[in-house]
């Protein structure tokens, strides 16, 4: 085999193996992604008085008030991927750039929702209260596992659910801040598991 022949082989090879699955996460000139398995998860800083307990390889909080598991470390720009399980009648969600980690509301910090029963369905499952509604207002999450996408990149802020794009949007609110896990006041039951953080 001629030198330039093997040269190109050993290119479409490693070009192969880079575009597997998962690779949207792996370290494409950006940097490398943090995973949070439930033990990880439990390490979290804690806001409330949700029972937060690992059951069958997941985090979960079954009764409480407003809570939530607030990640030790600030982001700005980052990418993060997770699996959530709620209840039909759960409110739950994901505070990313959160300003204040010993008060977390949708004023100080961006909320990606969750909420199938949210009595004003605007913010519903999929978008961030007050700054997006969803692209695709008809994506529920209760009583099955859901992925979630999100990144945020200076300005820019994408939600993908379930491989939908649920938001797409340009908000300069927040620029850096912990994120926090969260389980609505009165949930019956929220879930979340593999949790996996890249900056950007």
């Amino acid at each position: 085999m001629k030198r330039t022949q093997a040269a190109m082989l050993v290119v479409l090879l490693f070009g192969f193996a880079g575009a597997g699955p998962g690779s949207d996460l792996s370290a494409q000139g950006r940097g490398a992604a943090t995973a949070f398995d439930a033990a990880a998860l439990m390490k979290w800083n804690r806001l409330g008085d949700a029972n937060w307990e690992i059951v069958d390889g997941a985090v979960q909080a079954t009764k409480g008030m407003n809570s939530y598991l607030v990640s030790p470390m600030s982001y700005g720009d980052f990418q993060m991927t997770l699996e959530i399980w709620v209840t039909d009648d759960a409110n739950s969600g994901v505070f990313i750039r959160c300003e204040d980690p010993k008060n977390i509301t949708a004023m100080n910090a961006y909320e990606v929702n969750i909420y199938d029963k949210r009595p004003d369905q605007t913010y519903r499952t999929g978008a961030i209260v007050d700054v997006a509604k969803p692209i695709v207002n008809n994506i529920n999450a209760g009583g099955r596992w859901s992925t979630l996408d999100i990144t945020a990149q200076g300005t820019k802020l994408i939600v993908v659910m379930n491989g939908m794009k649920t938001v797409d949007v340009d908000d300069k609110s927040h620029a850096r801040g912990p994120i926090a896990l969260q389980y609505g006041a009165n949930s019956t039951a929220v879930k979340f598991r593999n949790v996996r953080i890249r900056t950007l």
